[in-house]
This record gives C-alpha cells, structure tokens and sequence, in this order.
C-alpha cells in the first residue's frame, strides 16, 4: 500500500508505519506548497492509495467524493512525531482491518 503524509506532517513519521506500506511525504514527491485540489489529484495519478493529514479543513475546501482515494485525518492537540505515532498505529490497524471510509478521523 501506497501512503503519502501531508506536508503539515513531521517528516520523521514515514519511519514509524514500518516497512509493511510504502510511504512518502509531500516533500519526498517535491509537491511542497501546492494547493490540497492539485495534491489530491498528484495523489491520484502517482497511485497512493492513503492520504494522511492534520488538515480539518480539507474536508470542507475539497469534494472528496469524486477521488478513488481514502484519507485520515488525524484528530490530535499538535503535529509533533510523539504525538502522532499512536495514531500511525490505529492508521495501521484500520487499513489491516480494510472497512475504510473516504474520510477516516483517527484520535
């Protein structure tokens, strides 16, 4: 599985999702600065199959219906990596289980 970490995230956490999902940031893909509409589709089109993201709004600024692609938002108090990394695990156990919406809130 193909996972891309917005921008907003540390880039350190690729390294917490292990070796089992290929993950890549927005700067690995050199996608820094975009608009989250261009992202999405850069999303698509490279054939990620996660978007991970801090981004309330996206839900709101986007029309996620009409992208083959699931997204978790991430429900935390900040960004920093020690925050995050017991949500990558929940991200991880709910991909396993594979009962995703487009939008996946994970706290």
């Amino acid at each position: 599985m193909k996972i891309l970490l917005d921008e907003n995230l540390p880039k350190k956490l690729k390294a917490d999702f292990g070796t089992e999902h290929e993950v890549k940031t927005v700067r690995d893909m050199g996608w820094l600065g975009k608009k989250n509409g261009e992202i999405l589709g850069l999303i698509v089109f490279n054939g990620f199959d996660y978007f991970v993201t801090i981004d309330k709004n996206l839900r709101f600024q986007q029309n996620l219906d009409r992208i083959e692609l699931k997204i978790f938002l991430l429900l935390a108090k900040n960004n920093r990596r020690e925050t995050l990394q017991v949500l990558v695990e929940k991200i991880k156990e709910r991909i396993q289980e594979g009962n995703l919406q487009k939008l996946n809130e994970i706290s």
